[in-house]
C-alpha cells in the first residue's frame, strides 16, 4: 500500500511540477475551412509546424512543403498556420489565403486558421511552442514568415528551425526518414 501512495504521488507531483508533460497533442485549432484540426489525430507522426504567408520572399516554400508532405505522409503530417505578423504579408481572408495556397502550389496538407504567432494576441498553441516553461525543451522565438518546429511522434518538440531552412533540407529530412 505505500508503495501504491508513493508511485500516486510521485505521478501527481510529476504532472505539476515538471514543464513539458503535456505534448502538442493537447491542442485543437480551427482549420482554414472552419473545421476542428485536433492534434491528437496525429499521434504516432512526426509533426512541422510552419507559420506560413502568401506574400513572402520565403512563400515559394510552399512547394517544398507539399513535396515533403507527399513524400513523407505515412510518418509525418505538415501543419501550416497563417499569420500577418511580419511585414502584413498575410493580408487575405481564410478563404484568399486556402484558394491561393491549392491553386498557386496545390497544397493539400492542413491548414489553420489565420493565427498570430507573436505577440499580446499569440495563439496559445505558439505560446506553447516558443516557450521553454510550457513545451519543457526549448524557447524560441518566431523572427519571420515560415519558421518550422518539428515534434516527434509523440508530439514532443525537437526543433525549431528558421525560415531560411528549407522544408526540405537535410537538416530537417533526418528526422523524418
Amino acid at each position: 500500500m505505500k508503495t501504491l501512495i508513493t508511485l500516486v504521488s510521485f505521478i501527481m507531483l510529476s504532472a505539476f511540477n515538471f514543464p513539458g508533460i503535456n505534448s502538442i497533442h493537447q491542442f485543437k485549432v480551427k482549420s482554414i475551412e472552419g473545421k476542428t484540426i485536433d492534434f491528437a489525430s496525429f499521434k504516432g507522426k512526426k509533426i512541422l509546424v510552419v507559420n506560413t504567408a502568401s506574400k513572402c520572399g520565403y512563400t515559394a516554400q510552399y512547394e517544398a512543403l507539399q513535396k515533403v508532405y507527399n513524400d513523407y505522409k505515412d510518418k509525418m503530417v505538415i501543419v501550416g498556420f497563417p499569420a500577418n505578423n511580419f511585414g502584413g504579408q498575410e493580408p487575405g481572408s481564410d478563404g484568399e489565403i486556402q484558394e491561393f495556397c491549392k491553386a498557386r502550389f496545390g497544397v493539400s496538407f492542413p491548414l489553420a486558421s489565420k493565427i498570430s504567432v507573436k505577440g499580446d494576441d499569440m495563439a496559445p498553441i505558439y505560446k506553447w511552442l516558443t516557450s521553454k516553461a510550457e513545451n519543457g525543451v526549448l524557447d524560441a522565438e518566431v523572427a519571420w514568415n515560415f519558421g518550422k518546429f518539428l515534434l516527434d511522434e509523440n508530439g514532443k518538440l525537437l526543433q525549431y528551425y528558421p525560415s531560411r531552412v528549407k522544408p526540405d533540407s537535410e537538416e530537417i529530412l533526418k528526422f523524418i526518414k
